[in-house]
């Protein structure tokens, strides 16, 4: 099944992040293993930051009193 038919949580995200750096550090990786782990992990760094940012302006918006009907 394909990961990108669903979103995935903040939560699974950071536990995808937590199983990337376990297996850098606990494997003997080749190269070109070791970058794709390195290229997703920073993808889902990003991914968590844009997610933390949104919640972060959401409740801006609601400690300020407005409404965000979209």
């Amino acid at each position: 099944m394909e990961e990108k038919q669903k979103e995935l949580s903040l939560e699974e995200r950071m536990q995808k992040m937590e199983d990337i750096i376990r297996r850098m550090e606990n494997m003997e990786l080749t190269l070109d293993e070791s970058f794709r782990l390195y290229k997703d992990g920073m993808e889902q760094l990003k991914k968590c930051s844009e997610m933390i940012d949104t919640v972060e302006k959401e409740l801006q918006i609601i400690e300020e009193g407005g409404n965000d009907n979209e």
